[in-house]
């Protein structure tokens, strides 16, 4: 899973965005829908969510903190 392509790791980023409650104006849908045949994301009424494994996937990404 360490290789998503820029589009979808900046669609995983917005989507972590948006749970923490940041404005996300656009989330594009075919990188969506690609995170979430991988379980990174999930579909809601509100379009779609990124799931815990996303989430862990992005803190790993990012590294230990400084």
């Amino acid at each position: 899973m360490d290789d998503l392509s820029s589009g979808q790791l900046a669609a995983l980023r917005d989507l972590a965005l948006k749970k923490s409650g940041g404005h996300v104006p656009f989330v594009n849908i075919a990188a969506a829908r690609a995170l979430t045949e991988l379980g990174l994301a999930e579909r809601s009424r509100e379009g779609w969510d990124i799931t815990a494994a996303g989430a862990a996937l992005l803190a790993r990404l990012a590294g230990p903190p400084a």
